[in-house]
């Protein structure tokens, strides 16, 4: 299975299907597709930002020039269970358990807490059904003092926390799970309230099995190790922003980081794709 971030919603899945169709063609059969429409762009009627304007990009449930721009994606090899995919993308930040929502009461009211998506869709394996826990949450950073990013960013982590722990209105997933995405934020460098990230790490129903990269990068100016970087920006250096997290119950097999050397082919293909580097995992379903 593969989650992809960052790209944009089209309702046939016209844009999905041909990018499938272009892995089929490199050996990568993944026949199996899925998205839900994403909370980007979708505007929220209010002056979000305080510009004075409406409808900008900022003034949408999560950052987007059009509604759908910069969604998720889910490619497979094995089918979905269509029929129970959950999509908790409307649930409300004010709604969260300790919300830090700093949001005015009107705002509060329509303002959704996933930037992009909060979702659970069921893959069928021969072990059972297998969910994948999806989001992709907001930069910690792009706001003022009142730091309305750094929380959303913060308690987008949370929710899923809540979430295994079966304190919000919907049920946990009864079967193994997979939390998979970005979640914008480095538990021990960089920007943001990391405590949030932090204690999903180390929640424990989940595991993290710490994927690293093969390349020979130092930073010493970052307290974390560079090998769990995930991401290269050129004024910050390299960030752990991106993850697979699987169950507790779940045995990995393996796990790492795509990061090939500077002389690798996929090098350049990685580059013009994205700042961030493919994570993965494999994991021992067994069989019942």
């Amino acid at each position: 299975m593969l989650l992809l971030t960052a790209v944009d919603y089209d309702r046939g899945g016209v844009a999905l299907a041909l990018l499938a169709d272009r892995l089929a063609a490199e050996g990568a059969d993944y026949p199996h597709r899925f998205a839900f429409r994403p909370n980007t762009g979708t505007q929220t009627g209010f002056d979000v930002d305080g510009n004075g304007r409406l409808n900008d990009p900022r003034d949408a449930q999560g950052y987007g020039q059009f509604s759908g721009q910069g969604g998720m994606a889910i490619l497979s090899r094995l089918p979905f269970d269509t029929a129970n995919a959950r999509d908790h993308s409307a649930f409300l930040w004010r709604d969260l358990p300790g919300s830090l929502s700093p949001d005015a009461p009107a705002l509060a009211q329509v303002q959704r807490l996933a930037t992009t998506g909060f979702w659970d869709v069921p893959v069928l394996t021969r072990a059972g059904p297998l969910h994948l826990l999806a989001w992709h949450a907001t930069p910690p950073v792009f706001d003022g003092p009142e730091d309305r990013n750094g929380k959303r960013n913060h308690d987008e982590a949370a929710f899923w926390r809540h979430y295994l722990d079966g304190a919000l209105p919907m049920a946990a997933p009864s079967a193994a799970f997979v939390l998979l995405g970005d979640g914008n934020l480095d538990p021990a460098d960089g920007d943001g309230l990391r405590e949030g990230i932090g204690a999903l790490l180390a929640h424990p129903a989940l595991q993290d099995p710490q994927p690293r990269g093969t390349h020979d990068r130092h930073e010493p100016r970052q307290r974390g190790d560079p090998a769990l970087d995930t991401v290269l920006y050129a004024e910050l250096g390299g960030l752990r922003l991106d993850y697979v997290l699987p169950a507790a119950s779940l045995t990995v097999t393996g796990a790492g980081v795509l990061w090939p050397a500077p002389g690798d082919p996929l090098t350049a293909d990685l580059a013009t794709a994205s700042r961030h580097f493919p994570v993965w995992i494999d994991i021992d379903l067994a069989e019942p």
